[in-house]
């Protein structure tokens, strides 16, 4: 019987026999915005994601790939499925304390390379200076880890893991969140968000 999760695993990761390939065919829809992505998570995994907003799934951390999958619907698909919402960050709080948790038993080790950059992703998208400090040393971690062939690869994760940290290490939030929280920005976080590049 096929776990509760593969589905969406299956959907996230795709076939690919190396990190390259992987995330050769999977990019644009990680980091791509497409209207027919967001709807397909939504129909696909729409109710998952509410269960897990709401608390639920807990189980799922159990096992190495269920805690993956469980990240995933706190942390990635709300961005999809909520995008330009408040609620596209509403299970950031839990993602980080499963994460965290994670971590601590080692969980991250027994995923591939690949699979564990959407676990410090969630340390990425945090507003806090402690867990861009984390999120960096394991990107530079895995870059370490990486052979030639994919150093290229997971140097770009780190690069962006160190341009996550450099706007938290200034602002101590995303900016370009502040319209979507309803939040007001200073004058030296709207001049940032004029800048190219500003926004994640």
């Amino acid at each position: 019987m096929q776990a509760p999760w593969q589905a969406l695993l299956d959907w996230w990761f795709g076939d690919g026999a190396t990190a390259g390939e992987v995330a050769a065919h999977k990019h644009r829809l990680w980091f791509g915005y497409r209207a027919e992505q967001d709807a397909k998570a939504t129909a696909r995994f729409g109710a998952l994601v509410a269960e897990a907003l709401d608390g639920g799934l807990e189980d799922w951390t159990a096992t190495p790939q269920g805690w993956l999958a469980l990240v995933l619907l706190l942390d990635q698909l709300p961005r999809m499925i909520h995008r330009g919402t408040p609620a596209a960050f509403a299970g950031d709080a839990r993602a980080q304390r499963i994460v965290r948790d994670g971590l601590m038993q080692g969980g991250d080790v027994l995923l591939a390379p690949i699979e564990r950059v959407f676990i410090y992703l969630v340390l990425e998208h945090a507003e806090n200076l402690a867990m861009q400090d984390q999120a960096v040393a394991q990107f530079s971690a895995l870059h370490e880890l990486a052979d030639a062939a994919e150093k290229p690869l997971f140097a770009d994760f780190l690069d962006f893991a160190l341009r996550h940290r450099a706007v938290i290490a200034r602002f101590g939030r995303f900016p370009h969140r502040n319209a979507i929280l309803g939040r007001a920005s200073t004058a030296a976080e709207l001049e940032f968000l004029a800048e190219p590049g500003s926004r994640f």
